[in-house]
């Protein structure tokens, strides 16, 4: 079997930074994958999709029973993908190269590269409002030129830690996040003990129908499919872990990473949205925690460079799947380039429910399906014995396009819109409107991908 596990023999461990990791370079810990989930998760955008709930209707109760269930199964699927990386090596769109074949590999890693440098935007363009809301309580006025600033401060800082690569993400997790989890402590105990939290509220009342779509909604936004959301990743970050470290251990350590400040952070906004019922994020932090602005302040600028970082390090990573010939430091760059373009012109949009809602349930008509594809694949027909040489071989040992996997994939794409009901009516799917408005997207779209696939796959 070790034949299975090597790297190929003209592998260039260099600055393309795209081939096995070496056994000697693989020195990430158990702390050291939980820091880097939980910094990516410690971010505004969780406390504010945590009022979501509260937003469409729903009472605390039902708000908090979603984000637990959903999360819970999205964490537990997240942590078998995490273990792809710590076997084989490799980041997670070369392992698509096992099931999609060389260049089929590529549709994935070209919707991923463009999903995470559009994350890299939203995630710096959330906080704009935290920002400025949170410096006004220290004297400091501005409007959008300091906006502007700030996105090319905050950018230039997560650009820089992601061009140095994983040993550099690694540090600044290691070393920040434990601060913001003090902070966030400290945010928590005044919220739920000085500002009047309505840990009875009943929503809007809603029943039946309307408060299953409701639930449904949050589930698939913060709830199943944030976990989901980051099945793309999870390799990029786990093939730096070494083969000897026990698999619950690493499975543990990486779940748990995203689960703790995902809920809490969901809590934490649901709650506070029981006392003004809007989702702003300025507002409901500055009428929170307008006391601890200093170091609010700064949780709030280090969440989105925790996530951002692992957003361009990995569409880096995915642009290099394409077999260009550029260094990755270049294509990291580059995405801070575009992500910055990209969040200035956020700035002047004003439906942020809309747009935040339709990249979210934009992101989990391709996910679903292609995860269920790599799962089936992986822990199915091949038994977590892939053929790592194979995975950078130009030949015809892969194949070109593989179609069984490509033609699951498709068509749980389609599958999944179908069950969408996302806010904006181009994702409202037909599917989801005979079931009375419910979004079972992600269900839907793993179900046709991966059954399909079981017959189309077995072929081989």
């Amino acid at each position: 079997m070790t034949h299975l596990l090597t790297a190929p023999p003209d592998a260039a461990h260099g600055e393309h930074a795209l081939d096995p990791v070496p056994d000697s370079q693989r020195v990430s810990t158990a702390m050291h994958q939980f820091w880097i989930w939980a910094g990516a998760n410690i971010a505004p955008i969780n406390w504010v999709l945590g009022a979501l709930g509260i937003v469409l209707g729903l009472s605390l109760a039902d708000t908090v029973l979603v984000l637990v269930l959903g999360n819970v199964l999205g964490m537990s699927v997240f942590g078998f993908f995490v273990l792809m990386g710590q076997r084989t090596g490799v980041s997670q769109m070369v392992l698509a190269r096992s099931a999609f074949g060389r260049r089929g590999a590529y549709l994935p890693a070209i919707i991923q590269g463009v999903t995470s440098a559009g994350w890299c935007a939203i995630n710096t363009w959330i906080i704009l409002d935290l920002v400025l809301a949170l410096l006004g309580q220290l004297g400091v006025q501005g409007g959008l030129t300091l906006k502007i600033a700030t996105v090319l401060v905050i950018m230039a800082v997560q650009v820089a830690i992601a061009a140095f690569g994983f040993r550099a993400i690694a540090v600044f997790e290691k070393y920040t996040v434990p601060a913001t989890l003090v902070v966030l402590v400290a945010m928590t105990a005044v919220a739920w003990t000085r500002m009047g939290v309505d840990w009875g509220y009943a929503g809007a009342g809603l029943t039946g129908r309307e408060r299953i779509s409701a639930m449904s909604t949050v589930m698939t936004a913060i709830g199943v499919g944030w976990g989901v959301g980051w099945l793309a990743y999870a390799s990029d970050y786990s093939r730096f872990v070494p083969r000897d470290m026990p698999r619950r251990k690493l499975y543990a350590a990486s779940a748990l990473g995203q689960f703790i400040p995902v809920i809490w952070l969901g809590v934490l906004g649901a709650s506070v949205a029981t006392i003004s019922k809007r989702a702003d994020p300025g507002e409901l932090i500055v009428q929170a925690f307008g006391a601890l602005a200093i170091p609010v302040l700064l949780l709030v600028i280090h969440g989105p460079i925790a996530t951002n970082i692992l957003n361009i390090y990995s569409c880096s990573l995915c642009a290099l799947t394409l077999d260009w010939k550029v260094s990755r430091k270049v294509v990291a760059y580059g995405v801070g380039v575009f992500a910055t373009v990209f969040t200035i012109v956020l700035v002047f949009q004003d439906s942020f429910a809309h747009a935040l809602d339709a990249w979210l349930a934009g992101l989990i008509v391709w996910v679903a399906p292609w995860a269920t594809v790599m799962a089936v694949h992986y822990y199915g027909f091949r038994r977590q014995q892939v053929d790592v040489a194979a995975l950078y071989d130009r030949g015809s040992r892969l194949g070109d396009v593989r179609w069984d996997a490509m033609i699951a994939f498709l068509a749980g794409i389609a599958a999944t819109w179908c069950f969408a009901y996302g806010v904006p009516e181009l994702l409202q799917g037909p599917g989801a409107k005979m079931l009375g408005n419910v979004d079972l997207s992600w269900l839907a779209g793993s179900l046709v991908a991966g059954s399909l696939y079981a017959v189309l796959g077995r072929g081989r």
